[in-house]
């Protein structure tokens, strides 16, 4: 797979799936999660609502329709809380890795990525980095190209830490 870096706002970018860091309800909120429902209209919300009223646990992917956004899912992944104390690197991998599981499932081909758990959840920028760009390179799939979206400067540079490290 081809890891692209990007600073571009993630619910611009077209993709055949755009990844939401999202909260364990499903029900929208701040940062990435909240822009994304922003974006794409309530339908995502109400698909959210109909299919998982329960929500789904940390380190779970599940994906919905994409609304008004350039992309044909969201590929909803509810990150570990660092701040917490949820702080076993295998959540944030699965995070990942059932997107990925998802995707090819769908026949997604490019998928725009958010740094997951790296915003208000605290995952140190780093670690999320080298956690992200590893699991995308190790995990088999079908995707040929994932676009990770960062706009903060210190979120960006370690990505481009993480993948010019080869992890």
């Amino acid at each position: 797979m081809e890891i692209v870096l990007s600073t571009a706002d993630i619910t611009t970018v077209p993709a055949d799936a755009i990844v939401n860091a999202a909260h364990h309800a499903l029900r929208g909120g701040g940062g990435v999660d909240g822009a994304i429902h922003r974006a794409g209209g309530p339908e995502i919300l109400a698909e959210l609502i109909e299919r998982y009223p329960n929500g789904t646990p940390p380190g779970t992917a599940v994906w919905t329709t994409a609304g008004a956004l350039p992309a044909s899912y969201v590929i909803h992944v509810v990150g570990p809380n660092y701040v917490a104390g949820q702080r076993d690197p295998a959540l944030l991998e699965s995070c990942y890795r059932n997107a990925l599981r998802i995707a090819d499932d769908l026949g997604v081909k490019t998928m725009t990525l958010p740094a997951v758990s790296a915003g208000i959840y605290g995952w140190p920028a780093q670690s999320a980095a080298e956690i992200a760009v590893g699991t995308l390179r190790r995990t088999p799939t079908n995707v040929a190209q994932g676009t990770f979206c960062l706009v903060e400067p210190r979120l960006y540079k370690a990505f481009r830490n993480a993948t010019a490290a080869g992890q």
